[in-house]
């Protein structure tokens, strides 16, 4: 992947003050991205001095130059769940139809639960409810039904890094009729211990192309003595059945190396979460030539960009 010359593109400089409670932010990071009209949105995560996180929405013309909202965002519904969310993060998005549906992680006194916001216009957000029973994050919806069904990739969390932070080693398809209701249907990859991607969680949502689904996912080796490094990869998953793995990436796709990746509130970081078509696919398919945009936190400190094509992450699935 070839890094932006501008990174990082957004920085805590470039968090406007929302007062009261978001004033000289600490850091952004961790975004959302999908393409809207002839505009990219960014939902970008902030935290203040206060280790309180707040959703604030960036929208940008050319993918690299963002304005940042001066309001950060509501979630309608939020007051009807049955416990305390303290933190809402780490939103991906998925375009289904004519809706752009969030899928979110949130800490609450039970662990970290899957939560799903949609939207329209990027102004007034709802949230739809809780997906899943039991501590998981990094959940991310395909942009379409497969087999007449929903399907979501998700992460459940039953493995603890140094320092009590509660990760996974497996990545998981669930399926669902109406988004709200799902049954776990397999695992569909693990972690390689020893190597890159010890434990693993999806990126982004996944994109079509026409030798399968093209899918980012981030890697954490714990064998190092000082800390954990954060990578990504990417998996070719089979169209018809996301479950079945077609292709692998042997070596990272993207590393902690420059200076803002390496240093930050969580220092050997980059951490996809958004990925966006320079074009949109006329057919639902994205040809080989596409570029794609791919967004990502760094040292979950500032937000970040890297382009690749569909070629070569297809390439990179077919290493051995």
């Amino acid at each position: 992947m070839k890094r932006c010359l501008q990174n990082p593109l957004i920085t805590r400089s470039d968090i406007p003050n929302v007062k009261p409670y978001l004033v000289d932010a600490s850091s952004v990071f961790n975004p959302g991205a999908v393409r809207w009209g002839n505009q990219t949105v960014l939902l970008l995560r902030v935290q203040n001095r206060g280790r309180e996180t707040f959703l604030l929405p960036a929208f940008g013309d050319d993918g690299i130059n963002f304005a940042v909202a001066t309001e950060s965002i509501q979630l309608r519904g939020m007051e009807k769940l049955d416990c305390r969310a303290y933190h809402v993060y780490d939103p991906r998005i998925a375009r289904i139809d004519e809706s752009f549906y969030i899928t979110l992680a949130l800490d609450t006194d039970m662990g970290c639960r899957i939560g799903l916001a949609q939207t329209t216009d990027f102004r007034h957000y709802d949230f739809l409810g809780m997906l899943m029973h039991g501590d998981a994050r990094n959940a991310v919806l395909f942009p379409e039904k497969i087999g007449g069904e929903y399907a979501l990739l998700y992460r459940p969390n039953r493995s603890r890094l140094d320092g009590g932070i509660a990760s996974g080693s497996e990545i998981e398809l669930a399926m669902s009729d109406d988004l709200l209701n799902w049954t776990p249907r397999e695992i569909v990859m693990s972690g390689r211990f020893h190597f890159w991607d010890e434990y693993i969680g999806s990126g982004p949502p996944p994109i079509k192309t026409r030798r399968g689904w093209l899918h980012i996912y981030h890697g954490v080796a714990t064998h190092f003595a000082t800390s954990n490094i954060y990578q990504a990869g990417v998996v070719l998953l089979d169209l018809d059945n996301p479950g079945k793995v077609i292709g692998r990436s042997r070596y990272n796709i993207l590393e902690p190396r420059e200076l803002y990746e390496l240093i930050g509130q969580v220092p050997n970081v980059v951490f996809p979460t958004g990925l966006v078509p320079a074009h949109q696919p006329k057919d639902g398919f994205l040809d080989d030539d596409t570029e794609l945009l791919l967004y990502y936190g760094a040292a979950d400190t500032c937000v970040c960009l890297a382009t690749t094509s569909v070629r070569e992450l297809l390439e990179a699935c077919e290493e051995i």
